[in-house]
């Protein structure tokens, strides 16, 4: 059987017409043509019918047969049966017909007459939009009673024309301002046109057109979703899984439910709305879009007014047929989404108890709903959690809204923009929006206008629409909320922000808000709730840069500066205690631990070793960053000096060389300004250490002399002792070996007289060293001995460890091999113990020197490739290229040229930072270049 769906797509695909071409040229919508064509409207007016076929060009025979399959078919029982041809213009109902008769879009008759569109049935009969009963019923919309009028009801400015024959219609009759339920509106018909629905009897309010001709009531169906983003970029993936949430199925089995969360000002709604429009085909019977206020502007909309506006959307007007219960509210929306495929976007929802009494009951519509809370307890729902933009995807947004060619002139300050507005999209899109409007400004103006923490806020707008707005109205629904912990988490959020430093744990929280762990472990998962902070691992928060600027804003606004030096103060003190508890488990014999001062507040169970080292690694560049910002502060800087001593055991243990250069100068300079004299003179010493291990020899002779002179303007004599040893460890690395062993016996004779055991066999153990680059292996091996001895009787086996690995790498050096490898193994053995990653690497590198000198290349291999696993796993780099370095040697003396050559390449990269070893590398490649 043709139909007009299929007849009206081979006409247009034979015209070269696209849906939007159609339109055009017939003066309809593109929704229409879409309508028609999937049979969705199957009866359309007379002059849409010949407008199309203007449009299309058809000719005579062409039009007719198009006209044809348009009109609707003769009802059976309509034979004679003729309308009236009265017109009802204001009447309050239409009068009943005699049986059969026939007008069309309304029916009035007795049990078992039918019009075109309409059902007039007995109590119970089903028809499209209206349901018509007995006389004297009353069916919501449409009263058609024999004799009877129906309360209430309008045609408002309805004419109805003169309808002839039993099947007359009444082209373009309007009831507009008509109130009443489920009725559709011409030419905008959809998948659930014919499968009407009968809403609550007695429902007032009817629209009916007198003279036996009804207008359909003057509903479109609701297209309410908001314009897609010409320029949304990114979100790919996201993009693809909810639209896979709501792919088309015949018959779905349960309700398609999504939820998108983030931040505000991650993108959301737009996700949302380019998501909806890109599957709207899917749901025919419209798209309803609903802003539920949760975090404002505005008060958030109750369950009630939600679902009154939802169900006014889908066309119930009068208020006198919409309940005020909320029970009674959820079963009409979801009755009159029953057997329909309606989309519903539910907007910047604050929670799920917002969000559940809007769901659908049964199957066939779709639900996606966004927040900035995770929705997690609303069942049957896929999450979405967006994180900012990548970088990559900020500056295309930025390019499509500043300009291309604009950005790619002048790609760092475009990158630059993307780290500064955090990747934000709204940020982005803020920033992109001014400097299209300021064509002669460079980006790297705007850039350095960014930098200004200050005003960073104001460059993302002022306005309700503001980057600043958009974070307040998370802030401030914890500030309000009825809740406890909410108003707590909203009174914290100044403060969080305080610290500098890539996140936080809760102990740091704890010690910040001045609270217990527990406390502030709640109030942190609170705001991970509102997406105010992230969490990606397990006990560690993240707060994005734009929030942690409106939280300073916050924090000046609400705090004293007292409030906020204090918070900061407590948090450099609980560093500071964990770190001298390091220090104590590392390094129990130094003498720096005379510097600790007593901890404000119980310390972190930090039980050994490997444990302190992994709290340090993950708080290591908070620790750096709250020093640094420390510095800046008259009423912080006082603290730093200290810190960074306590941290020298976590530094010295890992071998984070730049990280302790970093501190230390810090904190000497602040030392010596406020008169530290001791703790100046060891920041003095410590600061030689990096260069030595760096090959900056000549600065790290500098640093010792100065820390020398330090410690004997205060007649510190240990102080003095440990800066001898260090400078016959430089002196030697330097081949002044005379000198060196100068230094090496007047640290002996100051340990020896002031009883220090530690600083003794550390002599000795120097003393070692130097014997062995002169030759004079004897002595060497007897100094070796006493260092080894006193080191076994102290106890600490980290220290045992240590002068092991020394005097292996001394005996190495000096071509002994086989004693070497036996001392590297005995270190390595005590690592393994001890859980120290780092210094086993550095064992393994020693031994694979060693067993490639005594011809052992797989061993070699074995032992370097070991060694480079540890060092990644910690992220040594300096030490991943020292054994990328010998694995070249390695491959080099077995022939493999080419393995070699990567070795030292890739070993060149790895100590980029550290130029004397990069230079080693170097060397090896040139050495061994192919001769041209």
């Amino acid at each position: 059987m043709e139909t007009l769906a299929g007849l009206l797509r081979e006409y247009r695909v034979a015209a070269g017409l696209t849906q939007a071409g159609l339109a055009e040229k017939a003066g309809l919508s593109e929704q229409a043509i879409s309508l028609l064509e999937r049979g969705t409207r199957r009866r359309p007016r007379v002059d849409t019918i010949e407008a199309l076929g203007v449009a299309l060009g058809l000719n005579a025979e062409q039009a007719e047969r198009l006209m044809n399959v348009a009109k609707p078919p003769r009802a059976a029982g309509a034979k004679g049966a003729q309308a009236t041809g009265a017109a009802a213009s204001g009447a309050a109902g239409a009068r009943s017909t005699r049986a059969g008769a026939e007008a069309s879009g309304v029916a009035g008759t007795r049990a078992g007459a039918k019009a075109s569109g309409v059902a007039g049935t007995r109590a119970g009969a089903r028809g499209s939009g209206v349901a018509g009963t007995r006389a004297g019923s009353r069916a919501s919309g449409v009263a058609g009673a024999t004799g009877m009028q129906s309360s209430g009801a309008q045609a408002s400015s309805a004419q109805a024309s003169e309808a002839k024959g039993s099947s007359a219609q009444a082209s373009g009759v309007q009831a507009s301002g008509a109130k009443g339920s489920g009725v559709r509106a011409s030419g905008a018909e959809g998948p659930g046109a014919g499968r009407a629905e009968a809403v609550a009897a007695g429902a007032p309010g009817a629209a009916v057109a007198a003279g036996g001709v009804a207008a359909e009531v003057g509903r479109v169906l609701p297209r309410q979703l908001p314009p897609t983003l010409s320029d949304f970029a990114g979100r790919a993936s996201e993009v693809a899984e909810l639209v896979k949430v709501f792919e088309v199925a015949q018959r779905p089995e349960k309700v398609q439910l999504a939820a998108v969360t983030g931040m505000g000002g991650v993108g959301k709604t737009a996700l949302a709305v380019h998501v909806a429009h890109l599957v709207g085909d899917s749901f025919p019977d419209g798209q309803l879009y609903l802003d539920l206020r949760g975090y404002g502007p505005g008060t958030p909309l109750s369950p009630v007014d939600a679902l009154s506006q939802l169900i006014r959307s889908l066309g119930l007007d009068d208020d006198r047929g919409v309940p005020s219960g909320i029970n009674e509210l959820a079963g009409l929306y979801r009755s009159r989404l029953a057997g329909q495929r309606v989309l519903i976007l539910l907007d910047n929802a604050n929670s799920a108890g917002q969000v559940l009494p809007l769901l659908p009951g049964v199957p066939g519509s779709a639900v996606i709903a966004t927040s900035r809370r995770a929705l997690t307890t609303l069942p049957g729902f896929r999450h979405i959690a967006l994180a900012p933009l990548s970088e990559a995807d900020s500056v295309e947004l930025l390019a499509t809204i500043a300009g291309r060619q604009r950005v790619t002139a002048e790609d760092a300050a475009a990158r630059s923009i993307a780290r500064l507005t955090g990747r934000l999209p709204l940020a982005v899109r803020l920033i992109g929006a001014r400097l299209a409007a300021r064509p002669s400004w460079p980006i790297e103006h705007m850039v350095r206008q960014l930098k200004d923490e200050h005003r960073r806020l104001d460059e993302f707008g002022t306005g309700e629409s503001g980057v600043r707005a958009n974070i307040a109205g998370t802030a401030e629904f914890l500030a309000n909320s009825n809740q406890a912990l909410d108003r707590k988490a909203a009174a914290a959020l100044g403060l969080l922000g305080l610290p500098d430093g890539s996140d936080l744990s809760a102990l740091t929280a704890s010690h910040l808000l001045d609270i217990s762990e527990n406390d502030a472990e709640q109030i942190l998962e609170r705001l991970v709730d509102l997406n105010l902070l992230s969490s990606g691992v397990p006990g560690r928060y993240r707060m994005h840069d734009l929030i942690r600027t409106y939280a300073r804003e916050r924090a000046t606004q609400t705090l004293s500066e007292g409030a906020r030096t204090d918070a900061l103060t407590r948090v450099l003190q609980h560093y500071t205690a964990v770190a001298w508890r390091s220090q104590q488990l590392t390094h129990p014999d130094s003498r720096r631990l005379e510097l600790a001062s007593p901890p404000a507040r119980p310390v972190a169970v930090l039980p050994d070793v490997p444990t302190a080292m992994t709290f340090l690694d993950h708080e290591r560049a908070n620790i750096l960053a709250l020093a640094r910002q420390a510095s800046a502060s008259a009423e912080l800087r006082g603290l730093v000096p200290e810190l960074a001593i306590a941290f020298f055991g976590y530094v010295e243990v890992r071998s984070r060389w730049i990280e302790m250069r970093a501190i230390d100068r810090i904190a000497r300079d602040i030392a010596g300004d406020l008169g530290y004299e001791r703790l100046a003179a060891w920041l003095e010493h410590d600061l030689a250490i990096p260069d030595a291990e760096g090959g900056d020899l000549e600065p790290s002779l500098d640093h010792l002399r100065a820390g020398l002179r330090m410690f004997q303007a205060i007649a510190d004599l240990p102080g003095q002792a440990r800066c001898c040893t260090s400078l016959s460890y430089v002196l030697e690395l330097m081949g002044r070996l005379d000198e060196a062993l100068e230094w090496a016996e007047e640290a002996l004779a100051l340990s020896l007289r002031i009883g220090d055991q530690t600083v003794v066999g550390i002599s000795h153990l120097a003393l070692g060293r130097l014997h062995s680059r002169r030759g004079e292996y004897e002595l060497a091996r007897e100094s070796f001995d006493l260092s080894l001895v006193l080191a076994e009787k102290s106890g600490n086996p980290r220290s045992l460890a240590k002068r092991l690995q020394i005097a292996g790498q001394a005996y190495m050096e000096a071509g002994h091999h086989l004693a070497a490898m036996e001392m590297e193994r005995k270190s390595f053995d005590i690592f393994a113990q001890l859980e120290d990653g780092n210094a086993q690497a550095e064992c393994l590198q020693h031994l694979a020197t060693s067993s490639l000198a005594l011809g052992d290349p797989v061993a070699a291999a074995e032992q370097a490739e070991a060694g480079l696993r540890l060092a990644h796993a910690i992220g040594n780099q300096q030490r991943e290229g020292l054994l990328l370095i010998e694995l070249g040697r390695i491959r080099a003396a077995t022939g493999d040229s080419v393995a070699a050559e990567t070795a030292w390449r890739q070993a060149a990269t790895a100590l980029h930072d550290f130029p004397h070893d990069e230079a080693v590398a170097q060397a090896f490649l040139t050495e061994h270049q192919p001769e041209s």
